[in-house]
Parts: C-alpha cells; structure tokens; sequence
C-alpha cells in the first residue's frame, strides 16, 4: 500500500503516512481545501457626479455679458492629508484604492492606488476604498480579511460595514487591520 499524496510505502492497515502525515484514505483531490475568505475586492458603484448650474440673469434688451470666469480649481475636490502609520504621508484628491497591492476591478477607475507595507500581512490586497462626495472624505472597507474600524474624534469606534461608505471627519483615524492612517 503506498500514500497517495507522497507515495511512501505504508505497513499494512496504517493510518497515517510517517512521511507526509496524510491520512491514508487521502487523495490529492480531498487535500485540496476551498478559499474560504471572500475575494478582497467587490464592485462598488461609483457616486454620479451631479451637473454644476450656473444661472445668470438676463435682462432683456441688454447687451450680453461675458460668461463668468472661475479660479483654477474651483471645481476640484478638496485636498486631504492620509498619515499612515508606516510613517507616509499622502496628499489625495478624487477617490484611491488602499491595501498591500490595490487593483481595481475591471471597468473602475481611480484617481490613487495606494499600496501600504504590511509585513505581517494583515492588510488585505484591495483593503479600503476611499473618496469625497460634497468635499467630504468617505471610505469603504472593499470587503477585507482582517476589516475597517473607523474612530472618529470624542466617538466610539464603529466597525465598517464591507461595502457601505462612512464618512470621516478631519482628525479621525481609520484602522485598516494593524495598520492605521490619520485624514487631516
């Protein structure tokens, strides 16, 4: 009789392989275990951008008036500063990726992957993603192993749920695994 995992020869009613340590009814198709973790990244529709209107008044028989002209970046979002506990400081706009190696799922798009060094490997690859709506930071825990907990200053901690969007004040911290970063 010999072990189907690693082909030792086995004593006669043997349990176990003394080689591998497989049981003896073991085959390669039985070792094989599912991933029971869910995939670290899940589609998340996009907020829509709303239209921006201006309106203008106009008087009748008057001449027209040049279109108003604004300052560069008005229209941007605001700028926020991440502070991560590895010591990085980051400056985004728009909406980022987070995790030890963020990849968007096919047909998204954003403006920062931001890859996080996590030797412990806690973070899960596609950990967080974040963004602003009304010049308002959100982030969205991307459905990760370890998950999100976001503490928000004089508040008590709240658990992210994956795939609902939280908003973060200034001056929060937002612990992604063992990892954490500050928004200023």
């Amino acid at each position: 009789m010999t072990c189907q995992i690693c082909g030792a020869m086995l004593p006669q009613g043997a349990m176990f392989c003394g080689e591998c340590g497989s049981s003896s009814t073991a085959t390669p198709l039985t070792r094989k275990r599912p991933d029971p973790r869910p995939n670290d990244t899940t589609i998340i529709p996009p907020l829509l951008a709303r239209p921006t209107v201006v309106s203008v008044p106009v008087e009748m028989g008057a001449a027209p008036r040049p279109a108003p002209t604004r300052a560069p970046g008005v229209n941007a979002p605001a700028g926020f500063v991440l502070q991560f506990s590895t010591g990085e400081t980051v400056s985004v706009r728009g909406s980022g990726l987070i995790g030890r190696r963020p990849m968007p799922q096919p047909g998204e798009s954003f403006d920062v992957l931001l890859p996080i060094a996590d030797a412990g490997m806690s973070v899960s690859k596609t950990h967080l993603e974040f963004g602003q709506h009304d010049g308002e930071f959100w982030v969205s825990d991307r459905f990760s192993g370890n998950g999100t907990v976001l503490r928000r200053p004089n508040e008590a901690p709240v658990r992210c749920e994956p795939g609902r969007r939280y908003r973060v004040s200034r001056r929060s911290r937002v612990e992604i695994a063992d990892q954490f970063f500050t928004v200023n």
